[in-house]
């Protein structure tokens, strides 16, 4: 299904220019922080396909070329069989659990030859067509119990294939699509993003204070407010107060049992690493412990390009795919990170300024659903490297290493781009 010439032209002088120009901008700060994070005396060229940055380099040719075939087909192909993508890569899902590879205790690799595929990655986009799919039907109305069930379902089933896998951060991505349903006007959206807050806040205390101190607290806070009720005469909201305080009971009272049987032992270290009850800076707090250090060494205006001591001499373990943002910290300081969040929210902005011009749900759903990945990845992903968040291991968009990202999501924005050049076609 390709357009003919003429409006094959036209689209392509449609498309959004500055989004490019932030994605061209933050691949080529990635594929250099790569070339200082591995960088090698003896393979100086950054053109060496032997070393990690000459790979990169391939992948990033491959995802342009991917990302100018998308440009080149009818952009109605991606609505039309948004559930084939969706259900293709269901199935690489399961290929996983079955053939796959496992590296750092998570089943989420297949290889062909030398080469590493990771269908997670791809899983994520997949779940954005297919969710944007089925909104985008004239007759889906998410006031009803049957469409939020099924809108529920195309989340949950993908993210529950990669817990299975043992990727706890690439699960957690598929999060981010509750974004999308409160936007499209879901009832309740906004309250599952609030009990969310207050769930992972109600862990993190009770980790930090204990069950015994939580229950005092949340004990004194339902009789004050009960006590406010009565003295205010506004009885109606009584029961309804004592069911969510009987909630937030029932997740401290949880919180035992979901630290000690559903965390593996490493996540459990990380999380008390992170909440500061357990100090282990040479075993499981060692990559946070560095990568502050190589941060914060940068100083205001870094070290320089291939000037960092702590990248150059491999203190930071995994320094080139998912603590590549110290590698930046290092050499560039604060100015270098500080440029690197604002390409981050300038991408971020104009994606969510394009889907609110799309004419068509489906790609104003879609424009969504990959906004809600690409934040996600980034909070997360920076947020560990500077200790405010446990690692979880999830790549860092453009910057880090790693083919299987790369490609994924250089697709999922030229996607997005292909529907917003395509958008004045749709009456």
């Amino acid at each position: 299904m390709i357009d003919d010439n003429d409006n094959r032209n036209r689209i392509i002088g449609r498309l959004d220019w500055v989004t490019l120009l932030i994605y061209f901008t933050l691949v080529l700060i990635g594929w250099f922080s790569i070339f200082s994070a591995k960088y090698n005396e003896l393979h100086p060229s950054i053109f060496d396909f032997s070393m990690e940055y000459g790979k990169q380099l391939i992948w990033i040719g491959i995802a342009l070329l991917a990302g100018f075939i998308i440009l080149l087909i009818d952009a109605k192909f991606f609505n039309a069989f948004s559930l084939w993508i969706y259900f293709f890569f269901l199935a690489s899902l399961v290929a996983v659990l079955v053939y796959g590879k496992a590296t750092k205790g998570a089943m989420s690799w297949i290889e062909f030859g030398p080469v590493k595929f990771q269908p997670s990655e791809f899983a994520k986009m997949g779940t954005a067509l297919a969710l944007a799919g089925y909104l985008g039907r004239l007759d889906v109305d998410l006031r009803k119990r049957k469409e939020q069930i099924v809108s529920f379902a195309l989340i949950l089933v993908p993210m529950a294939l990669v817990l299975l896998q043992n990727d706890t951060g690439s699960a957690i991505v598929f999060v981010s699509f509750i974004f999308v349903l409160y936007r499209e006007g879901m009832p309740g959206a906004g309250w599952l993003m609030v009990i969310g807050v207050v769930a992972a806040l109600l862990f993190i205390f009770t980790l930090v204070w204990s069950q015994k101190v939580m229950y005092f607290i949340l004990g004194s806070l339902l009789l004050l407010t009960l006590l406010y009720l009565f003295l205010n005469k506004k009885r109606d909201a009584i029961v309804p107060v004592i069911l969510v305080f009987g909630m937030g009971f029932g997740m401290v009272f949880s919180v035992d049992y979901a630290f000690n049987h559903v965390l593996q032992e490493h996540q459990q270290n990380r999380v008390l690493v992170l909440l500061g009850q357990l100090d282990d800076p040479k075993g499981v707090g060692y990559n946070v412990y560095q990568s502050k250090i190589a941060i914060g060494s940068g100083g205001f205006s870094g070290k320089g390009f291939l000037q960092g001591t702590q990248t150059k001499y491999d203190f930071v373990p995994e320094q080139h795919t998912d603590f590549i943002f110290c590698t930046i910290g290092e050499e560039g300081g604060f100015l270098g990170t500080a440029a690197v969040m604002i390409l981050y929210v300038a991408l971020l902005l104009r994606i969510i300024m394009l889907a609110e011009r799309q004419r068509s749900t489906f790609s104003r759903v879609y424009g969504y659903g990959i906004a809600g990945i690409f934040f996600v990845h980034v909070a997360i992903n920076i947020g560990m490297t500077i200790g405010l968040m446990p690692v979880i291991g999830i790549p860092l968009p453009f910057l880090s290493y790693g083919g299987s990202s790369m490609l994924a999501f250089t697709v999922m924005l030229a996607i997005f781009v292909k529907q917003d050049a395509n958008r004045l076609n749709i009456l």
